[in-house]
């Protein structure tokens, strides 16, 4: 059974306060240490009075962060006969990163052979279509074509081909201009990588879907849970009270944008194993006064520093996305990224950016053309100018915390792999299940009683 409780926080230890949490569950599970870290004796025990008021419950599962891959490990961990809780700071499902995407089944060609964004993606893309199609997800396999406008983005081309040939990508196929431009005749371009597996899916119907699957929206971790509007007014130097302290026995953080800021505030968890986050902001536009739409492939060029280019995406609606750029962004404070306080507008002078790579491989856009769509913002694991990261899905061999798992740097192809991700934390977790409930007993807070 799964169940849905939203505007969830943690504390923190060192009179760090609260955070919101998101959707995921499994168990998470902290050695014993001295946790109470009060300023004085007179604080310590009046923290100790008040926590004694607040209600607990013991749960299964808690799955920190509602977005597509939140939801896809409920419902994974649900299946495998677990009772699981999805916590999230927004009042409803996919409101950040699951909802601002370009909405694109990925082959998986773009990633390093054997690397997790690799597997899963390839693992993922036949889970999605499967699912989608068994449960009526709109959705449509419509292909891809990954364009070289020029000779010297013919070796990237064919090093494309070949790592998505190892990634175990079937159908892929390199083209000449000519059969190119049958295909798409608005199409510029020297050769072009065609993949027939890449489609597209409604993220909308799938998240509500992975909802609707349910019928209920010694070891411990503590949960302490207070209302978002708490949070808002939050100075961050003291401790906010909770309205309610679960106590589950696995914990997951899929919280996607704030995956790094929560993990930092999890007591028992050493810093030194959460990585750095970054913020990639990108922008689409959508083309306007378009009664016949000028492709009916996705069309990519060759990638870019901190993303895949300025593509052309469709929806199943037939309307026309180009998008997303790359905007580096700093100075997020984790409360922006825990209320999802992030930039989303969408600059108009942006789309003199746009214009220009657009028309590399569509000549005949014409000036005026593009509207502000919307923005989504990327959580990745690597900044400017650095070579991209893989998925990281850290368990206890990693951070030392039986049962806890954190998900960083969960950016494309993550709504692709969302089911292959939920598959291999939960065969993980049910591997190490007996091993788990063993031994030690845990707490992450700075409750004196756990």
């Amino acid at each position: 059974m799964m169940k849905y409780a939203f505007e969830c926080l943690l504390r923190k230890r060192n009179s760090k306060g609260i955070l919101p949490s998101s959707s995921s569950s499994i168990r998470c599970i902290a050695q014993k240490k001295n946790l109470c870290s009060s300023s004085t004796q007179t604080q310590t025990q009046t923290q100790t009075a008040a926590a004694r008021t607040v209600p607990r419950e013991r749960v299964e599962c808690v799955v920190i962060g509602a977005g597509v891959v939140g939801l896809a490990v409920a419902r994974e961990l649900a299946l495998r006969g677990r009772e699981v809780l999805v916590l999230d700071s927004a009042p409803t499902f996919g409101t950040a990163t699951s909802s601002r995407n370009s909405e694109v089944i990925h082959a998986g060609i773009y990633y390093p052979p054997n690397s997790l964004k690799a597997i899963l993606c390839v693992r993922g893309r036949e889970m999605l279509y499967k699912y989608c199609s068994e449960h009526n997800i709109p959705h449509k396999q419509i292909g891809k074509l990954i364009v070289a406008t020029g000779a010297s983005e013919i070796p990237k081309l064919d090093d494309l081909m070949n790592r998505g040939i190892q990634n175990g990508v079937d159908g892929l196929r390199k083209i000449e201009a000519s059969e190119a431009k049958r295909m798409e005749p608005e199409l510029q371009c020297v050769k072009a990588l065609l993949s027939p597996a890449s489609g597209i899916v409604d993220t909308h119907s799938l998240m509500l879907s992975l909802v609707g699957y349910y019928p209920h929206v010694g070891n411990r971790i503590y949960l302490h849970v207070s209302e978002t509007k708490n949070l808002e007014n939050w100075n961050v130097r003291n401790l906010l009270h909770p309205e309610l302290v679960l106590i589950p026995e696995l914990v997951v953080n899929s919280t996607g944008l704030s995956a790094t800021a929560l993990a930092n505030r999890f007591d028992g968890l050493h810093s030194g194993v959460v990585p750095s986050g970054y913020y990639a902001r990108g922008c689409y536009f959508t083309l306007s006064n378009t009664r016949n739409r000028p492709f009916n492939h996705l069309i990519y060029p060759i990638p870019e520093d901190g993303g895949l280019g300025v593509h052309v995406t469709l929806d199943l609606d037939g309307q026309v996305r180009f998008g997303p750029d790359v905007e580096w962004i700093e100075g997020i404070d984790d409360i922006s990224s825990f209320l999802n306080r992030f930039d989303y507008s969408v600059c108009v002078n942006r789309s003199k950016q746009f214009y220009p790579e657009i028309r590399k491989y569509y000549p005949n856009l014409k000036d005026g053309s593009l509207e502000p769509g919307y923005t989504g913002i990327r959580p990745k694991l690597s900044g400017p100018r650095q070579s991209p990261v893989d998925f990281l899905i850290q368990g206890e061999d990693a951070h030392g915390v039986p049962g806890l798992v954190n998900l960083f740097g969960i950016e494309s192809p993550g709504l692709t792999s969302s089911l292959a991700i939920a598959e291999h934390i939960a065969a993980s977790l049910y591997q190490n299940v007996s091993h788990c409930s063993i031994g030690r007993r845990i707490c992450i807070s700075n409750d004196p009683q756990c």
